[in-house]
């Protein structure tokens, strides 16, 4: 009796054996021919368009051995989503650069999921706003990490290929397409320079003219302590839109910014620099008319006094505990 129980036992021992290296080799099979098809896709087009089955199929389901990352927009033009668009763009300057640079690779895979063709996808990961970026990596569901925070490091290809070199150890060398515009505009500049001088090179006094000269300046500091070099660096977007559908012009952190919320400060320092110019008139030159003097005096005061205030109330609301205010909250 104890024999026949020991063969079973051995019968039984042997085939589930037999039944797990089944399993194994189908599932080999199967990630081998999911890798496969994922190859294919990449090879006609870097980002590959998700719907349902496939987001199923290729992000979702297991067996992997590869990351994905999936990019949830929207950029249907009913949708007026300006910051979908450009972040869509840097998006696909990261995948191609990918491509060119790793094209044999098959351990990371570029996704896009439009709100339109796939709102059962946006139901199912709970995400109502675009765009957003998340990693899906090989073996367990995504983290919080796993999600890039656009409104902090912004939408730039540089800080996307950064933030997937940190999720998937996969570094990314952003390769930018070729863009003349910026050498066409200096050109086309220096030409106009050239003209103008050329058309008055007998009367070349305007050049030794301060006024313009200090105008050109003051502009130029304006331009760059406005923030506009930061939105080159980083691509911030223009605002923002909220859940409720109210717009923010302003970044609640003082760790990032909107393009509008630099016009905004442009704006504030130009008022508090002509508040100054005013009130520096008014205490210079000769004292013939003095009505005239207090009256510049008094409008450049109260220029600087609201400028300055509107100033110290968005640093406030961005500073989060700054106890201080003065006229505005």
């Amino acid at each position: 009796m104890k024999t026949v129980h020991l063969i079973f036992g051995v019968c039984l021992l042997l085939t589930s054996s037999e039944c797990q290296r089944k399993k194994d080799v189908i599932g080999a099979s199967s990630l081998a021919e999911k890798v496969e098809q994922l190859m294919d896709l990449t090879a006609r087009k870097p980002i590959i368009k998700l719907n349902g089955a496939k987001f199923k199929e290729y992000v979702r389901s297991s067996p992997r051995n590869y990351s994905v990352i999936v990019m949830f927009t929207a950029l249907s033009p009913q949708r007026q989503c300006v910051i979908c668009k450009q972040t869509y763009e840097e998006y696909t300057i990261v995948a191609n650069s990918y491509k060119y640079s790793m094209p044999s690779s098959n351990k990371l895979f570029f996704g896009m999921v439009d709100f339109d063709d796939a709102q059962d996808i946006f139901q199912l990961m709970r995400l109502n706003t675009a765009p957003v970026v998340m990693h899906f990596p090989p073996k367990g569901k995504p983290k919080k990490s796993d999600t890039m925070d656009i409104q902090r490091v912004g939408f730039g290809a540089d800080a996307m290929a950064k933030w997937i070199g940190e999720q998937t150890e996969v570094q990314i060398r952003v390769l930018r397409p070729p863009n003349y515009s910026g050498t066409i505009a200096l050109l086309t500049l220096f030409g106009l320079v050239a003209a103008l001088l050329y058309l008055r090179r007998n009367n070349l006094e305007f050049l030794y003219n301060k006024n313009m000269w200090a105008f050109i300046s003051v502009v130029f500091v304006l331009v760059m302590i406005s923030g506009q070099m930061w939105n080159h660096i980083r691509g911030p977007p223009f605002l923002h839109r909220n859940q409720n559908g109210g717009i923010a012009y302003v970044h609640h952190s003082s760790q990032g910014q909107f393009v509008f919320e630099t016009y905004i400060i442009f704006a504030i320092y130009a008022g508090i620099a002509f508040s100054l110019v005013i009130m520096t008139e008014a205490a210079s030159g000769d004292k013939g008319d003095g009505k005239k003097k207090r009256i510049y005096a008094v409008v450049g005061l109260v220029m600087f006094a609201v400028f300055f205030s509107l100033l110290l109330s968005i640093f406030r609301s961005k500073a989060g505990g700054y106890p201080y205010s003065f006229l505005f909250k």
